[in-house]
């Protein structure tokens, strides 16, 4: 480059040769009749004074017919007309200005041509209006890029309704084969106060806890409560056969060691080689004899069970020893006996009660911590027992991982 050359208006940029030349030397005139938008001048009452080809060519009119005998809002559709006589001419009055407003214009064919307007009003020396030049840009893209933005959404927000039907449905399933599980209530018996429940960890998973109470003869009432391994379809299939094998078993014969016995070898017999399946579980029965409960119950593998006294004390009915039913062909089970008086209630869960996460370091809930529940709870019957762990059951929230059931027995205190 020659000294001085950048600061020579006159000098021609590096490469330019006559061709690039000629392509600046457009008037203004074809500028603005071939411009890439469209361009009009109207007067302050909305009287078109001017109009470029490219948005006459849009339109398919001629300048004859458009310019001094139609109006802006003549352009535009019923709706895009609406608008401007309500909001669009009043803002721009007011304002002096407006930019990217989406209107819709009338074609000769009878389509219609969305579009993005800018209007400014020119003003005269003394500031009074003179007219409105606006600037109309071809919106068709953008609108075909938006409905498809919109279509997109839509079927989004439709499969979502689809997805929460669904899964509104399958909770509903899996409740009702979650129901059948477990007894639909317990007897009212004599003497006696029970009550149980359920607390499902997720409504989208069937759990494998479960329990029963019935009544053997005029006497005796045979009970039990368990655990097995898994969740879903495996462990649904899993717990039916456990509680009917239990529930056979002890009809035939109350002993409740040899009843845990019977679900061992029926469990070992159904599931063998690659794919095991196991429980806990304790079994009991119990028979009245005045005002008191005298009762027996085996624990295969099961958390003790937990005794509430009228004196306001609380102790673990201690079930060591006893091994998980359906791993060992000669598992051995452990039992235990006591006595519920009256205002002594008898309490079975399984370990989602005690295996919960709480606190902020979220340890284990524990039976040390269920020990002093219970004591504090103490004396209490079945029904407000349960309904106190029920309550201990939603404050740990999310802290609870696993289902759990809960089976209370015991005997009214005397008035």
């Amino acid at each position: 480059m020659r000294p001085g050359a950048a600061d020579d208006p006159g000098a021609e940029a590096p490469g330019a040769g006559p061709a690039f030349s000629s392509l600046l030397e457009d008037s203004a005139e074809d500028l603005y009749e071939s411009a890439p938008c469209g361009y009009l001048s109207t007067l302050m009452d909305g009287t078109i004074a001017k109009i470029n080809a490219t948005l006459l060519g849009w339109l398919g009119l001629s300048r004859e017919d458009v310019v001094g005998h139609k109006r802006f809002a003549d352009l535009l559709t019923v709706g895009g007309k609406l608008y401007h006589e309500t909001h669009f001419a009043p803002l721009l009055r007011m304002q002096g200005h407006l930019g990217g407003i989406a209107l819709e214009m009338r074609t000769t064919s009878g389509t219609r041509l969305p579009v993005l307007v800018t209007s400014t009003i020119k003003r005269g020396s003394d500031g009074e209006p003179l007219l409105i030049r606006t600037t109309v840009f071809d919106a068709t893209d953008r609108r075909a890029y938006e409905q498809e933005l919109l279509r997109a959404r839509r079927a989004a927000d439709e499969a979502r309704e689809q997805a929460e039907a669904d899964r509104a449905q399958l909770r509903e399933a899996l409740a009702v084969l979650q129901r059948s599980l477990l007894p639909a209530s317990l007897p009212d018996l004599p003497g006696v106060e029970t009550a149980g429940y359920y607390h499902p960890a997720s409504p989208m998973e069937l759990g494998g806890d479960f329990y029963d109470l019935f009544e053997l003869d005029d006497t005796r009432t045979a009970f039990f409560l368990g655990d097995v391994c898994g969740k879903g379809p495996q462990a649904a299939a899993l717990t039916s056969l456990t509680r009917y094998t239990l529930r056979a078993a002890m009809i035939q014969d109350a002993d409740p060691v040899d009843n845990l016995r019977i679900l061992n070898r029926a469990l070992m017999a159904r599931y063998t080689g690659d794919d095991p399946r196991y429980c806990t579980a304790v079994a009991g029965v119990f028979e009245r004899e005045g005002d008191t409960l005298k009762v027996r119950l085996a624990s295969g593998g099961h958390p003790p069970a937990l005794v509430l006294r009228a004196d306001g004390t609380a102790e673990f009915l201690s079930t060591r020893g006893g091994m998980l039913v359906g791993v060992l062909a000669t598992a051995q089970f452990v039992e235990v006996s006591t006595v519920l008086r009256p205002g002594d209630t008898l309490l079975l869960y399984t370990d989602g009660l005690t295996e919960a996460r709480v606190g902020p370091d979220r340890e284990l809930y524990g039976y040390d911590a269920l020990h002093s529940f219970a004591a504090a709870c103490a004396p209490a019957g079945s029904l407000t027992l349960v309904d106190a762990l029920t309550g201990l059951l939603r404050d740990f929230g999310d802290g609870l991982d696993d289902d759990t059931a809960l089976l209370a027995i015991g005997v009214p205190a005397t008035p």
